[in-house]
């Protein structure tokens, strides 16, 4: 093998291991988050953009623990279903995904000093803890993913602190405040951002329990007590259920509820592809099935958030 392939090879290997694939659950909050902000107004676009930043590398950094500390505990086995874990594999040296998962993490904490900046010391306190938690998550000694946590830890983070946040900081930034903020100002949080922050956060929590109702067996073999293990797969199909309903009743509350433009129906349009990937949720168990349900449950996440936001600004 050439040196170019060699590189080839070893690129592919990392983008394998970022899994790109999740970016919608990083992106999906600040699409939705920055429609929100264009509607009342207060739309700043470097916030938004550095929301972002801070957002998918966050994303990222999650991936690389999830993969390395799975491996080391275990947790990822040949006769796991899912994508390929690189660790476990062997394609990349696992003290190489520890670095770069400490990198990544060090990284979305430099992005996050503009975001405090705007923000003041909440964004300080939200930042520092996203990214406590997005290590915890598979690593330390209580990692949330091993004890049935993983799905609030997804609801709280990549939906209303993520959206909320977003928001936050642009609410902030188009107000005449001197200084850095050590509170919360009037009006950056409100009762809109957070009911908007929901679906974002049902379809992200949507997407966690695929892979988990997938790795079920292999998951209960090792240790592993998601939601999936520890309640079985009905409940976890209906906890998918759920999560995809609440994104739907959601545009519906804003129009009826909130006085906000019929456009903010758009999102509707999703529902057919949101019901066929939820009968394959229903009817399989299997990563040939359930792998393209996995990714079809992030792209509805990605297609419900621009829908959703796009509505907010055209009404």
């Amino acid at each position: 093998m050439s040196t170019a392939d060699v590189e080839m090879s070893r690129t592919k290997a990392w983008v394998m291991a970022a899994r790109p694939q999740t970016l919608p659950a990083a992106a999906a909050p600040v699409i939705v988050g920055t429609g929100l902000a264009m509607y009342e107004g207060v739309f700043a676009p470097l916030p938004a953009l550095m929301a972002f930043v801070g957002a998918a590398l966050i994303q990222v950094g999650t991936n690389f623990a999830n993969d390395y500390y799975d491996a080391i505990k275990g947790a990822d086995t040949e006769d796991r279903d899912g994508f390929t874990r690189v660790t476990q594999a062997g394609i990349i040296p696992p003290e190489q995904v520890k670095l770069a998962t400490i990198v990544t993490f060090g990284l979305a904490i430099v992005t996050g000093t503009y975001l405090v900046f705007v923000g003041g010391l909440p964004i300080l306190v939200i930042g520092l803890v996203s990214v406590f938690c997005g290590w915890a998550y598979t690593g330390g000694p209580y990692p949330l993913g091993y004890h049935g946590l993983g799905d609030l830890f997804v609801f709280v983070f990549f939906g209303l602190v993520a959206v909320v946040g977003t928001y936050y900081v642009q609410a902030v930034a188009a107000l005449p405040i001197s200084g850095v903020p050590t509170t919360v100002p009037p009006g950056t949080v409100t009762r809109e951002a957070v009911l908007a922050s929901l679906p974002v956060a049902g379809l992200s929590t949507a997407i966690l329990v695929v892979n988990n109702v997938r790795d079920r067996e292999t998951d209960a073999e090792t240790g592993k007590r998601t939601l999936a293990v520890r309640f079985g797969y009905r409940i976890s199909r209906l906890e998918y259920t759920a999560m995809i309903a609440l994104a739907y009743v959601i545009p519906v509350w804003f129009w009826l509820g909130e006085g906000v433009g019929p456009g903010v129906l758009l999102p509707l349009a999703t529902l057919p592809y949101a019901a066929l990937t939820a009968r394959t949720v229903w009817t399989r168990t299997d990563g040939d099935a359930l792998n393209p349900a996995l990714e079809a449950t992030g792209k509805l996440l990605a297609l419900y958030a621009i829908l959703f936001a796009a509505g907010l600004v055209i009404v």
